[in-house]
Parts: C-alpha cells; structure tokens; sequence
C-alpha cells in the first residue's frame, strides 16, 4: 500500500508543517505549496506559474512536474473538460495515473473562498474555481467524478481537513489514512456517466480547452455534473 499526500494552498495547509513523515510514501506540493515544508517530492505547476515563486535549492529526490507531462496522464483518465481545470484535481489525477498509490489524501484544497479573509497561506491569492471556467460549473461533481475514477483503480481518495469544503471525499484522519478503502459508490450513476462523456466527446489532447470553449454546451456539462454527483451516492433500494 502507497500513500500519496497532495498539498494545495488553502489556509489549513499548515496544519501539515509538523507532521512526520509517516505514513505518507510520497508528497506532491501544488504550486506554492512547496514552501511548507520542506520534504516534498514532487512539485507540479501550470506552465505559467512565476518563476520567482519557484524554489531555489531542490534536492536529488525532488521533481518538476509541469504540463508536458500532466497533460498526457490526464488525458488517460478522460481530460480536462470532464476532470476539471484546477491545479488539485490536475494533481490528482497526475498522481493516480503516474504514482498508481492506493489512496490520496489532500490537504490544503477545499477551494472555499466566499467571505474569507485569508484564501491562501501565504495570504491572499488568485483561485481558479474564481473564473468563469466551464470545466469547474459544479466543483462538487468533479470532486465526486475524481473518487469514482480513482475507485475504478482500487484507489481511496480522501480529505485530511477539518474544515467546509467543495470536494465530496470522505474526511481521514493522518494516523489512520494508510488504513483507508475506497468507497462504494452508484455504479449505474458511474457507468452512465462514463457512457456520457464518449457520447459528448468533449476531448481536447492539448488540455487547452478554453481554446474550444465554444463547442461546449454547458448544459450538457451540468446533466454529466449531475450524474457524477449522483454516483458519490449510494445506490437506493430498488433502483
């Protein structure tokens, strides 16, 4: 059994700071994430990020990982219009399909921005759910989207804050998490869904798909949401 701890930029992230190591087999930073601690073994970031936000000193065991190689292993697992355009869902994704560990805990990516004061641990930041994006019409759909396809590769995803957040995941706690199964989720709701987007074929291999924007009907996208949040339920009796 692997362990994978992603590490996003929201403000409890901190909590992580004194945290052994134990039990977690690698740690993949988001962006600025790197500067909580310093241990990290992966660093991924959009081709746009700012250089002089990038760390200085990396040490042998550590990486870059940027959209040259995230872009394909996204693709493998359906792309971007369908998995979402945010850096902890990229991250995700990148992690089940290049890591292939047995669960993915997340820290620091509840993507709750209404009315705070401080969005980010460093302060204040850009979100990206903050953007018109109609990839990220329902955050809630895509989180619930991430659980069934890791599901689907015997994979527990789960959520190590405390805090209110948009993603659907089941709340772990660091002690336990290695211990952590995957859900049990609506199939039909899965298979449905899977069967929706091969229908729709809202594919872009760039992973550019602002470009194509235009070609999408977001109301096809919110009937898909709509079966993906479906499938984080559990199916009811006679159905």
């Amino acid at each position: 059994m692997s362990v994978v701890l992603i590490l996003g930029s929201g403000p409890n992230v901190v909590r992580c700071r004194d945290w052994t190591r134990d039990p977690f087999d690698r740690i993949v930073a988001i962006n600025n994430a790197w500067a909580v601690r310093p241990d990290w073994d992966d660093l991924i970031h959009p081709d746009d990020f700012p250089v002089e936000r990038m760390p200085v000193d990396i040490a042998a065991h550590q990486r870059i990982i940027r959209a040259a190689d995230y872009v394909p292993r996204q693709n493998t697992l359906g792309g971007f219009v369908y998995a979402g355009g945010t850096m902890a869902f990229t991250a995700s994704y990148w992690a089940l399909a290049a890591l292939k560990p047995s669960v993915i805990a997340v820290l620091g990516c509840d993507m709750v921005y209404a009315g705070a004061s401080k969005t980010h641990f460093y302060g204040a930041g850009t979100a990206d759910p903050l953007r018109e994006d109609v990839t990220l019409r329902s955050l809630e759909a895509k989180s619930a989207r991430l659980l069934a396809i890791a599901a689907r590769q015997n994979c527990a995803m789960v959520n190590l804050s405390a805090d209110e957040s948009r993603l659907v995941f089941p709340r772990a706690e660091r002690a336990t998490v290695g211990q952590t199964q995957p859900v049990a989720l609506n199939q039909d709701a899965v298979d449905a869904a899977l069967a929706e987007e091969a229908r729709l074929d809202y594919f872009v291999p760039s992973g550019k798909y602002w470009k194509e924007e235009a070609s999408f009907d977001p109301a096809a996208i919110d009937a898909l949401d709509a079966l993906w949040l479906k499938s984080a339920l559990p199916p009811q009796k006679g159905s």
